[in-house]
Order: C-alpha cells, then sequence, then structure tokens
C-alpha cells in the first residue's frame, strides 16, 4: 500500500523499510510488539491543539509520554492539548491508528522528543493502519522539518 508518507519519501530520496502487522487494536506499544522492535525506536504521532486553534505533531517513543507544558514552551503557545480524534484525522487526512507527519494533508510543525531522538534510526506510521516505516533518524527530521526539544514528560 503506497501511502502518502511512502511517496512523500520515495520523492524526496529517501531509504526506507516497509513493516507492516496485522491491525487489531491501537496501539504504537501494540505495533512494536507486532513487528518485534523496541518500544523506545517505535513512534507515537500524536497531534495535539493549541490555545489559538493552531495543530502540532509531537513524535515521541511508544513507551513515553509528552509533556504538555514543554510542549507549549517549545511550540510557543501558552496551552495544548491533545486533539480531538476527529479533529487529527481532519488536518491530517489519516485515520486514528495510521496518523503520520509524513505526507499530512495539513502541514504542521513537528517535534520530536529529544531523548527519542538519539537512536539512529526509528520507525514511525507510514499513513496507513498496519503499515510502519523504518528510516534513520536524520532522515525523518529532514523531511517532517522536526524540531527536536525536550517534550517528554517526566
Amino acid at each position: 500500500m503506497a501511502t502518502r508518507g511512502i511517496q512523500l519519501l520515495k520523492t524526496l530520496g529517501v531509504e526506507y523499510e516497509i513493516l507492516a502487522y496485522r491491525y487489531d487494536k491501537m496501539g504504537a506499544r501494540i505495533a512494536a510488539e507486532a513487528i518485534g522492535f523496541p518500544e523506545d525506536i517505535v513512534l507515537k504521532s500524536l497531534v495535539f491543539q493549541a490555545n489559538n486553534k493552531t495543530f502540532v505533531f509531537a513524535l515521541i517513543s511508544s513507551n513515553a509520554n509528552v509533556s504538555t507544558r514543554n510542549l507549549g514552551r517549545v511550540s510557543g503557545h501558552k496551552h495544548v492539548e491533545a486533539a480531538a480524534p476527529r479533529d487529527a484525522q481532519r488536518v491530517t487526512g489519516y485515520q486514528v491508528g495510521g496518523i503520520s507527519p509524513l505526507g499530512s494533508r495539513t502541514a504542521l510543525s513537528v517535534y520530536l522528543d529529544e531523548t527519542t531522538s538519539r537512536y539512529d534510526y526509528l520507525i514511525i506510521n507510514a499513513g496507513g493502519r498496519g503499515t510502519l516505516l523504518r528510516l534513520s533518524t536524520s532522515d525523518l527530521i529532514n523531511a517532517t522539518g522536526a524540531i527536536v526539544a525536550d517534550i517528554r514528560a517526566s
């Protein structure tokens, strides 16, 4: 399945590996277990809404959580909260459980957790349920324009 995320990487000439699994339940931790990779390198692609109706992506290891205080600080917003699933789907063009910053319908600012960014490669949703991509961290940062920052909750 060639998602918009895969098409974007092809256009950019980025090397990647497709990792597919049977999608039964939503969750990056479930995906990590299904493909047999550590939760530290399998990302959650989360959409947050800022107080002025701006949306942003937060990318973080599947076994960690985002600090809304830290995300707000680094994104320049006083208040951020998890976007409603309906809004996340509307702005990205992807179904919940398959949301990716790669090929998102609307270009959103992307914030990659600093601790997560220390790995040589990461695994992120390709834009479809049950389809993940393994690519170098530097390629992910370049493809998404991600800002690496401390967005992790303690």
